[in-house]
């Protein structure tokens, strides 16, 4: 619970004021000037307690979003409330600054009207609350004199806005084709020594949901039962998930009980859960990469790379970037799969192999001169990493596999259910020392 909500510049004058409960004094921002902006920021957290007023900050841009409360509230729910904010603005004028919040002040002001009420946080769908507060607003229209507006014109009142399912308006959605459509896109991050050992690797991933739904439908989406998402019951074949994130929309209850994912989606699209896997991740792309040097002037580099994933698939768009000095000359190169491009402007040899299926084996060699060779020369190379880039379609890295999509609606429609899976490069690295 807040009393005050601020939006100050980045030097602590406010833009912004709205005073939910009107019990904290009007030295607020200098307070803030004093602690936050005046000292070194990045010493300071984001929730601090100062003259027994707890002070809760985010930052976007040049401008604070600053809220203040008299009592010890719930800092995560006033934190997460804040960048909500910072979302929502970003919906209506595309960056959150100094200036567009200058000029947006009037649907500002109306926003936090209907996302905040006493102080405690209601209503901050974004989507469902342009449906109410438009960029031309009853109030815009006022200032821009014109004020014979017949009653008519008034907007409605957002009534049982913040009910059961605020992100789904009760309105007459229809759609010829009832379609649902689940994207599973998973990003590996990894870093693996020369022999292929894995060193640290992470799967970041998101479900993403585009929803095509006539009425007020209730979707249900079951996975695989190699997924875990807690720790309780875990077998040897199985995969378990963290940091899990789900929309708003489901039911979590339903889902502790009975490990199904049910809920009332929104129009459109949405990410539905987001999270993160960093144990018994496999590779799917093994580099190795050697650098030796003959004569005194003279380097050979060796590549190999092997796919691990399924025969069935093909990787699109693989790449590997093969770090060399930046005073080599024109390297002579050889590859019997794709084909080597020297590229100055990052210091690497690109291995293009184009798509390339799984279970394929292939390698390439180059050959380059430097002015002289010293030990170190060699040293230096082996600690730059070799790089990789792809994507894989139909693929999920962590195993996470949807089994099936339920959409039921009191009219009975049938809807036709679409997933798709495609698994990409992160930060995938390997050392070649």
């Amino acid at each position: 619970m807040a009393s005050v909500l601020y939006i100050l510049d980045s030097k602590g004058s406010p833009l912004i004021y709205r005073s939910y409960r009107g019990d904290i004094s009007q030295d607020v921002p200098s307070i803030f000037q004093q602690r936050v902006i005046d000292e070194e920021e990045a010493r300071i957290t984001p929730v601090f307690e100062e003259q027994g007023h707890i002070y809760t900050f985010v930052r976007e841009n040049d401008v604070y979003l600053l809220m203040v409360s008299n009592i010890n509230a719930c800092s995560l729910q006033q934190v997460a409330f804040l960048h909500r904010c910072v979302s929502v603005f970003k919906a209506y004028f595309k960056t959150v600054t100094q200036e567009t919040v200058r000029g947006n002040f009037v649907i500002i002001y109306e926003l936090l009207d209907e996302m905040c009420d006493f102080g405690f946080p209601q209503f901050t769908e974004e989507k469902a609350l342009r449906e109410y507060i438009l960029q031309s607003t009853f109030l815009t229209r006022i200032m821009g004199n014109k004020t014979t507006l017949a009653q008519s014109e008034l907007p409605a009142a957002v009534t049982g806005a913040a009910g059961s399912t605020p992100w789904r308006l009760p309105r007459n959605y229809k759609y010829s084709n009832n379609q649902v459509f689940l994207d599973v896109i998973e990003q590996v991050d990894m870093l693996a020594n020369q022999a292929g050992e894995t060193l640290s690797s992470e799967i970041v991933g998101t479900v993403k949901m585009q929803s095509r739904l006539s009425g007020m439908p209730t979707c249900t989406v079951g996975v695989n039962d190699k997924i875990l998402f807690d720790r309780t019951g875990r077998s040897g074949n199985t995969v378990e998930m963290e940091d899990i994130t789900f929309h708003q929309c489901v039911k979590l209850n339903q889902f502790e009980s009975e490990r199904v994912i049910s809920f009332v989606p929104p129009d459109g699209e949405f990410t539905l859960l987001s999270y993160r896997l960093n144990d018994r991740i496999q590779q799917p792309v093994k580099v190795s990469c050697t650098f030796t040097h003959h004569g005194t002037t003279r380097v050979k580099v060796l590549c190999t790379l092997q796919t691990k994933y399924r025969t069935s698939l093909t990787a699109n768009e693989m790449e590997v970037y093969i770090p060399i000095p930046s005073d080599a000359d024109h390297p002579q190169s050889n590859s019997q799969t794709g084909h080597l491009q020297y590229a100055p402007q990052v210091n690497a040899l690109v291995w293009n192999l184009g798509k390339i299926a799984g279970n394929r084996h292939c390698s390439c060699s180059a050959e380059f001169h430097l002015p002289s060779i010293r030990s170190s020369d060699i040293k230096d190379l082996s600690k730059m990493p070799v790089k990789v880039r792809f994507v894989i379609p139909y693929f999920a890295a962590s195993g996470f596999q949807v089994r099936y999509v339920k959409v039921s609606e009191k009219s009975n429609y049938v809807a036709t259910p679409w997933v798709r899976y495609v698994t990409q490069s992160g930060v995938y690295e390997i050392r070649t020392d």
